[in-house]
């Protein structure tokens, strides 16, 4: 028994006819096409990843500046009181 109950020759049968249809040279295109797409998807997927990453890097950017500033405004405060 091989993969769901389809034995090793029933697959290579499978396979001839597939060959005898469509042609190696059809097939080497698709297989191409289909390798240059997956491809693409995973440079996709890794720059919306670093996209993100971006995204938060200015966020805490922002916020450590927001906190810089709050903190310049206590010490003039502090230096007036006095």
């Amino acid at each position: 028994m091989g993969l769901g109950g389809i034995s090793i020759w029933q697959l290579l049968i499978i396979l001839v006819i597939v060959l005898l249809l469509f042609g190696t040279k059809r097939l080497k295109g698709l297989g191409g096409d289909l390798g240059g797409a997956i491809k693409g998807f995973k440079k996709a997927m890794g720059e919306e990843g670093k996209a993100e990453t971006e995204e938060e890097i200015a966020k805490k950017v922002e916020a450590d500046e927001k906190t810089a500033s709050t903190d310049s405004v206590k010490e003039a405060e502090k230096t007036e009181n006095k």
